[in-house]
């Protein structure tokens, strides 16, 4: 055990923490943009087997469990966050630390502005991050737009590549 005084200080310690922010305008008012990120059944090729239960307290389970969290806010059309943890098959504990999830929309001329942000990252994940969630992104864009959304995998290669990032070996 150290001794106080040593190494340790009763005042703030000041840091940061790595985040991922996207910022993007889509078509339409914010409640479909809503219905998009809240009914799972909208982005099969993204959610897989999963629910988002749809109030503060509920639970969240996407990509049949690889993702699992509670959603801490619910505001219709306006703001969704809820704990983002990973867990690898098998796991019953998440070896990663717990992150929050930020959706926020707002009504600009006929469309939406929709401000996700993802923190705390971890340094190592911070690109890959990135890669998922502009994946994750594209997907929501073509699903508000009611056009074909596109298998998961064709817009991970292209974001991979936007990112830098070498899907074969994502965090080497």
């Amino acid at each position: 055990m150290q001794e106080l005084g040593k190494s340790t200080s009763d005042d703030a310690q000041f840091t940061h923490a790595h985040m991922v922010r996207f910022e993007r305008l889509l078509s339409g008012p914010p409640e479909r943009t809503w219905s998009v990120l809240t009914d799972v059944g909208s982005l099969p090729g993204w959610y897989g087997v999963g629910q988002i239960e749809p109030r503060p307290g509920g639970a969240v389970e996407l990509m049949g469990g690889h993702i699992k969290g509670v959603v801490t806010q619910w505001q219709p059309a306006q703001r969704l966050t809820y704990t983002w943890n990973v867990f690898n098959p098998g796991d019953a504990v998440s070896p990663y630390p717990e992150s929050y999830v930020t959706f926020s929309l707002a009504t600009v001329g006929d469309g939406t502005v929709l401000v996700l942000d993802h923190l705390p990252v971890l340094e190592q994940f911070v690109r890959l991050n990135a890669v998922g969630w502009h994946t994750y992104l594209d997907m929501v864009a073509a699903a508000v737009r009611g056009g074909p959304v596109e298998a998961r995998d064709l817009y991970m290669r292209a974001n991979a590549k936007r990112y830098g990032i070498d899907l074969a070996n994502p965090i080497g």
